[in-house]
Parts: structure tokens; C-alpha cells; sequence
């Protein structure tokens, strides 16, 4: 991939209509569970990038037939346990959510898979996969806790009630889709807080029986699902970086159509509310399974808040986001018990600060978190910013310097790719300058 450099320069507002990618999360999914439906799978408005793409090319090796067409996809179907041993390793390139929900359909086939990540991904912890499934009676090698992973299927797996120790929509996911592999009975998943619900969902929707809890999740043994014909709504947090800029940016008026409004995955919603922020949710329905609503925000003043631990697992791709909220708000803000973002494609905590103080965003690092002190006016911006390899603090970097005086140039702006391959070229189409 080719470093790129990019200028952000500073705008007035934000004004216009977008319709943002589809959602990254639900897009795995669907690719994961169309390679092992019976069948033709019929999937449309999907979210194009290279995490996605990674999945659908490791579901092909894997036996599955899956063609593209720009956002849509056809997909041929193996049967539950019909995924053939490859020639090689599995290449998960950057994709954390192909690395750890992949596992839990291997552990359910026969014989032993290899997969592999890329520098970023394999700095990622999986022993938090690697347990569970040996609990249910897989075979699982990590390299000290990390990729590449090794899973030795038996065909058959134990059902297990398992508690997660952190709150993971990823692990909880993995254990689900084995679940599905188990001998008899019930395999359940207790959360210490509630996460993501799109497996669940989907699950449902393919015929698994499945129960759902505020903090818990069960599936039951199957013996086949039924192809999916998903119309994947709009991606929550490709939508986020246009909802704050055009909070903060005075005289903005944007409408964001399609967008899925999950609520396990809409904290910021409930975050900018308390804020003062003014976002309005409308014409809402359901696509797919899943709830979606156009959405309309308009500049506000805010006021300081703090995120806790039970919900930081609804917004904790939007963390960084709310860093530069903070930023701009009144008063004191702090985020706490979001220590995984120290485990994601970067220490989040760290990059976010490396972003926004030299910018002139008042932030401190704890353990665990953050605390921003606001100062309700543009923060100066200038200078170099530094994406560290991730996508999300490439999207944060843009908006601090679309609200910032003086704009901002990121360095490694390609990793928006990994998620939204498109996003500078959007924000662009609605920045008045």
C-alpha cells in the first residue's frame, strides 16, 4: 500500500445529503454466514473495504462462491460443515473481526486451518477466542497469544455457558458460531455489559434458534441454515465522523440517509444527546433484521459529560470522536473502563491524545481512558498528524482539521481503506469553505 499524505483544510460548515457505506460489522457477517448457508445467498449494500474484502476472499479459499458486484454480492453456500482444508494459510489481512469469528465455524469442520494476519492484526490479542473454543473441545495454537492461529476441527464441539471477561462482541460471536457445531444442547454467552448484536440477528434470521438477553446470548445445535437475503444497512460509525464535525461546525445542516441505528451500536447518539447536541432521528424501519433511520444534525453548543464502563461497549469505535467532542465542549470530560482500546489497531488511548494536543485539545491519558478539558471555541490545528496505521484515528485527524483554524495534514491517510475507502472524497462533497 502506497503512504499517503493528506491536507484537511478548515471549513465553515458542513451541508448536504450522504448515504454512507454499509455496515462493516453486519458485512462480515453476512459473507461468513452465506459460505456456510445451503444455498444461493442474495446480499446487497454492502460495505466495500479492504477488512470486507479480506472476508470474502478467505470464504472463496475456504470453498464458497462469492461474486461481487460493487456492493452487491451472490453467494453459493457449502452447507454448515462443508468449508474445505486450503492449500495454505488464511489470510485475514487487517480484518480483527474475520480473526476472531472465523475460529468459531473452523472449530466446527474437519481438520486444521491456519489463519494469518498482518503486522497491525497480529499484535492483536486471541487468546480470548483460543479459550472458549478449547473449552468446547477444539483444538487451538495461538504464537504466545497472538497470530498466526492454528485451529484443528472435530467436527463436533461441547456446549459450555461462558462468562466473557471482557465485554466483546467479537468473542461473543466466535462462541456463538460454534455453538452452532456443538453435540446437544445449549451453548451461552454472559456479557459483563451488552455489545453488538448482529450475530444474534442474523442467526435468527437464517433459521438458528437462538435467545436473546440484555446481557446473554444462547444458540442451539443446527443442522442447516437458510441462505440470507440481506439488504445491509448503512455503517453507524462511517456516519459518526459527519455527525460530530457537523455538530461542531457552526451553520451545518446535514442529512444522513439509511443508517443503521442498532442499538447496541448507537451510543454516541445517547452520548451527544447528553451534550446538547441536536440530532434528529426519523423515518425509521426495518432492513435486514436490523433497525434503520435517516438521520439530521445541525450545529450545537455542548457540555461536558462522562462515559462509563457499561457503556463504552455502544460506542467504542465513536471513542475518539468523543475525544474531540469533548474538546469543544463546556466543562470536563472523562472516559473510563475503555481499556480495549489500548488493543486495537493502535493504542487508541495514546494516538488519540498524539492527535488532538498538538492541536491544542486539552487531553490526559489514564489507564483506562481519557479526560478532556473544553474549551468551546476552534481549536488551533496546524502541523502533522500521524494516522498510526489506523483507520479510525485517520477519520478523527480529518475532522479535528475540517473544525480546527488553521487544518491539519495526516500522515498514512490511506488506512481509511480498511473501512471506508471513500471517506475523504465524502466529506469533501458536503464542506463549505
Amino acid at each position: 500500500m502506497t503512504v499517503t499524505s493528506v491536507e484537511v483544510e478548515p471549513a465553515v460548515s458542513l451541508r448536504g445529503d450522504l448515504a454512507v457505506p454499509g455496515d462493516k460489522s453486519i458485512t462480515h457477517r453476512a459473507l461468513l454466514l452465506g459460505a456456510i448457508a445451503d444455498g444461493e445467498s442474495s446480499l446487497a449494500g454492502l460495505g466495500v473495504s479492504e477488512d470486507t474484502l479480506a472476508t470474502a476472499r478467505a470464504v472463496e479459499v475456504l470453498g464458497a462462491r462469492v461474486e461481487l458486484h460493487g456492493d452487491r454480492a451472490s453467494m453459493g453456500g457449502v452447507g454448515l460443515r462443508g468449508l474445505r482444508v486450503p492449500d495454505g494459510p488464511i489470510d485475514c489481512g487487517n480484518a480483527g473481526t474475520l480473526m476472531r469469528l472465523l475460529p468459531g465455524i473452523l472449530a466446527g469442520q474437519e481438520g486444521r486451518f491456519e489463519l494469518r494476519g498482518d503486522e497491525s492484526l497480529s499484535s492483536r490479542p486471541l487468546d480470548r477466542v483460543a479459550e472458549p473454543l478449547s473449552l468446547m473441545g477444539a483444538h487451538v495454537e495461538t504464537t504466545e497469544g497472538h497470530a498466526p492461529l492454528v485451529v484443528e476441527g472435530r467436527g463436533s464441539l461441547e456446549p459450555i455457558r461462558y462468562e466473557l471477561p471482557v465485554a466483546s462482541a467479537q468473542v461473543k460471536s466466535c462462541v456463538l458460531l460454534a455453538g452452532l457445531y456443538a453435540s446437544h444442547g445449549r451453548t451461552e454467552v454472559i456479557e459483563p455489559a451488552p455489545t453488538r448484536d448482529h450475530t444474534e440477528r442474523m442467526l435468527e434470521s437464517a433459521g438458528a434458534k437462538v435467545r436473546r438477553k440484555p446481557t446473554s446470548a444462547a444458540v442451539w445445535p443446527a443442522e442447516r441454515l437458510a441462505p440470507l437475503a440481506l439488504e445491509i444497512p448503512g455503517d453507524f460509525s462511517s456516519a459518526a465522523p459527519f455527525l460530530v464535525a457537523a455538530t461542531l461546525l457552526p451553520a451545518s445542516q446535514l442529512r444522513l440517509h439509511g443508517v443503521g441505528v442498532n442499538p447496541t451500536r448507537t451510543g454516541l447518539l445517547t452520548v451527544l444527546e447528553r451534550m446538547g447536541a441536536r440530532v434528529a432521528v426519523f423515518n425509521r424501519r426495518p432492513a435486514g433484521g436490523e433497525p434503520v433511520a435517516d438521520l439530521e444534525v445541525a450545529h450545537a453548543d455542548l457540555v461536558a459529560t462522562t462515559v462509563g464502563v457499561k457503556e463504552v461497549p455502544t460506542l467504542v469505535d465513536e471513542l475518539p470522536l468523543f475525544a474531540l467532542l469533548a474538546g469543544m465542549a463546556h466543562g470536563e470530560s472523562v472516559v473510563r473502563g475503555a481499556a480495549e482500546l489500548r488493543v486495537k489497531e493502535s493504542d487508541r488511548i495514546e494516538s488519540v491524545k498524539n492527535v488532538l494536543r498538538p492541536l491544542g485539545i486539552r487531553i490526559e491519558t489514564t489507564h483506562d481512558g481519557f479526560r478532556v478539558r473544553g474549551i468551546p471555541s476552534r481549536p488551533k490545528g496546524g502541523g502533522v498528524v500521524d494516522a498510526a496505521g489506523d483507520h479510525r484515528i485517520a477519520m478523527l485527524a480529518a475532522v479535528a482539521g475540517l473544525v480546527s483554524r488553521e487544518g491539519v495534514r495526516i500522515e498514512g491517510a490511506e488506512s481509511v481503506a480498511v473501512s471506508f475507502p471513500d471517506f475523504f472524497a465524502m466529506l469533501e462533497s458536503i464542506a463549505v469553505r
